[in-house]
């Protein structure tokens, strides 16, 4: 339960949330698996891999891929490698896995990050919001 609480209040979550939250992580523990970056014993940043199958086809009947989610390392402890161990270890456990690619939703200031970690931008890939009325 600690690694959930730890997990959790990186998230924001505490209080009557946190058992939720760890009945969410217990139901998912397949296809959400995180990532925590730890020193001292104290978590200090954590990643979430959610591996998912696409429909079968092309001559393969598995095909998994991969999405990061939730990438956060405390501030006092931004600029220090963190972010990209966390984001080799995602990456090490997708090659490890088979994946057949890994994407990431990225907030504007992260990009760079996730350019000086290997991801880059795609032509194909296209996003549909509902519409905001």
């Amino acid at each position: 339960m600690a690694d959930v609480a730890a997990l959790a209040e990186l998230r924001g979550i505490d209080g009557d949330q946190l058992e939720p939250f760890a009945a969410w992580m217990a139901a998912r523990a397949e296809t959400y698996l995180p990532f925590a970056a730890e020193i001292d014993g104290r978590v200090v940043g954590a990643a979430w891999l959610l591996v998912a199958e696409r429909v079968p086809g092309n001559g393969s009947p598995e095909r998994w891929y991969g999405d990061v989610q939730s990438v956060m390392v405390r501030e006092e402890h931004r600029g220090r490698g963190i972010g990209g161990a966390l984001m080799a270890a995602i990456l090490a456990e997708a090659r490890k896995r088979g994946l057949l690619h890994v994407t990431v939703h990225s907030g504007r200031r992260a990009v760079d990050f996730y350019l000086r970690n290997g991801f880059s931008h795609h032509r194909q890939l296209l996003l549909w919001e509902p519409d905001a009325s």
